[in-house]
């Protein structure tokens, strides 16, 4: 059972000053409350490239795109999560870890996990058309599983999709519509899809400290083709589990869902749950836009012009 920590509490009375002098970063007075210097995170160039406001507790390296509060400024010196960073925090300051009262958290109740599957589908046509003629070519198919199913049961005759959980084990198979027969995702009965985010394994294993959220399974897999880290929600709402796993890995999070009012709603929604925890920005895109639309190119343009925003301080 993990306990629940109390990240409020630590950003609200661990001020920066003294994390900053800690770790012998030394800035210059630009302002009130306002510092700058080089990043003590990557080290590289810029010369006033890191700012500090002291008054906020916050940083932002105009260079490397780090930025947040004392939590994300300590996972990132030390390179852990925020939930180590704030039992570290907590074990060099008066300040307890563990909330009393209620909980202010990125951790709650610990769920039941999936359990994995004991069999693995055989016969998967990874070459069948409607793959290609969704723009997944056949590298992204063989290494994701896909392909079109022809065995027994309720997946036979559809498109089947393995999913994994963290540890990248085997714990389910979508199974998606071929001829346009509802429903359009098959799941099996009583599978969690909110306990899972899909393609997480992939993306921590690229190493990157940086995700990109989208909603759907062919959304994951064009930015991965395009060489982006990116996990699916299978949905437009991120539950507390898929928070919790998502946190446990990542300080930094973009959301790119579809460009319509379910997707504009769901980013304004997560953003708003995730920032008090991690760096969040977000790609809008254009009207009914979505990401398995877009080609590789023109995920790379999207991505690029959003981070040289990012980096100037003009965030979406």
């Amino acid at each position: 059972m993990q306990t629940w920590v109390d990240f409020a509490a630590i950003k609200q009375n661990v001020g920066l000053a003294p994390v900053l002098r800690r770790y012998q970063v030394s800035l210059r007075r630009s302002g009130r409350d306002q510092y700058r210097g080089l990043c003590p995170i990557h080290r590289g160039e810029g010369r006033d490239a890191f700012h500090a406001n002291l008054s906020r507790n916050i940083f932002h390296c105009f260079s490397c795109g780090a930025r947040g509060t004392v939590l994300d400024f300590v996972a990132a010196m030390e390179g852990c999560t925020l939930r180590q960073a704030a039992a570290k925090l907590a074990d060099e300051t008066a300040v307890p870890a563990v909330a009393a009262g209620r909980p202010q958290v990125t951790v709650t109740r610990k769920s039941k996990p999936v359990a994995p599957l004991g069999f693995v589908l055989r016969g998967i046509d990874s070459a069948h058309p409607y793959l290609a003629a969704r723009g997944i070519d056949s590298a992204t198919a063989q290494e994701f599983g896909i392909g079109a199913y022809r065995g027994p049961g309720i997946l036979s005759g559809r498109l089947v999709i393995p999913i994994h959980n963290a540890r990248a084990e085997l714990v389910a198979y979508c199974g998606r519509a071929l001829d346009g027969t509802e429903p359009r995702y098959r799941f099996p009965s009583g599978f969690a899809k909110s306990e899972i985010l899909f393609n997480l394994h992939r993306a921590a294993a690229a190493g990157r400290g940086s995700v990109v959220i989208v909603e759907g399974f062919f959304d994951c897999f064009k930015l991965h083709q395009a060489g982006v880290a990116a996990v699916a929600l299978m949905g437009t709402a991120l539950s507390a589990a898929q928070q919790r796993a998502l946190l446990e890995v990542f300080r930094r999070v973009v959301l790119m869902l579809d460009g319509d009012e379910a997707g504009r709603r769901a980013t304004t929604a997560i953003a708003a749950r995730l920032r008090p925890y991690a760096s969040v920005n977000a790609i809008h895109l254009p009207d009914s836009a979505q990401p398995d639309q877009l080609s590789a190119a023109e995920i790379g343009q999207i991505l690029q012009t959003h981070t040289a925003t990012a980096r100037h301080g003009r965030l979406c």
